[in-house]
């Protein structure tokens, strides 16, 4: 089996979330990869299943040792990927899924351009998009969460991502969720040269 790298961006309505969930429920190979933040926990959340939660100390010592493949300010707070653990799990065989947004997608790819190597050869893109923006309009409206005025930030940032997808190797439309997951199993078994279950 061939260690996979597996970055996965999509606007905010497209089924990511889901999509991600469907593939480590069904391929136990995978690993889902855990950001580096410098906020609190929020929540139920726990360090190191949900995010490294560190200091800003410690999050400049990463940045100072170049431990992250991308970092970024994110409503305040500083939120990377480090290195060190993606390229110790490739190492051991397993394969990593990172669900990042299209700037730390594009910082990643331009890594493993770059390093090459075990990155480089581990690294595979995947750009989720809905069938129409009318659609991800009904989806984000019908989700009850947000008020108009976020749901219409939420739609130009879409319009804005969506620009990116073909910088990215595989393209999935989820227009329905079952067919959109089956479509990731297998595109992602394919990279990796195993035997979908499903």
């Amino acid at each position: 089996m061939k260690p996979l790298l597996i970055i996965v961006s999509a606007p905010s309505g497209a089924g990511k979330t889901t999509l991600c969930e469907r593939l480590l429920a069904a391929c136990d190979w995978i690993r889902y990869s855990v950001s580096c933040t410098t906020r609190q926990p929020r929540g139920r959340e726990v360090n190191g299943v949900n995010y490294e939660f560190v200091d800003t100390a410690q999050f400049a010592a990463y940045v100072e040792q170049d431990d992250f493949l991308e970092h970024a300010v994110v409503h305040g707070f500083q939120y990377g990927t480090r290195r060190s653990p993606v390229l110790a799990a490739l190492q051991e065989g397993k394969s990593i899924l990172m669900d990042i947004d299209v700037q730390g997608a594009a910082q990643i790819r331009d890594a493993a351009r770059r390093e090459g190597g075990l990155l480089g050869e581990a690294f595979t893109d995947v750009f989720i998009e809905p069938p129409s923006l009318e659609v991800l309009r009904e989806r984000l409206s019908g989700r009850g969460e947000d008020a108009p005025e976020v749901i219409e930030k939420r739609m130009t940032n879409a319009i804005e991502e969506m620009r990116s997808a073909d910088d990215y190797t595989h393209r999935i439309v989820n227009a329905d969720i079952d067919e959109a997951a089956a479509a990731f199993e297998r595109l992602v078994c394919g990279c990796a040269k195993v035997t979908c279950a499903g």
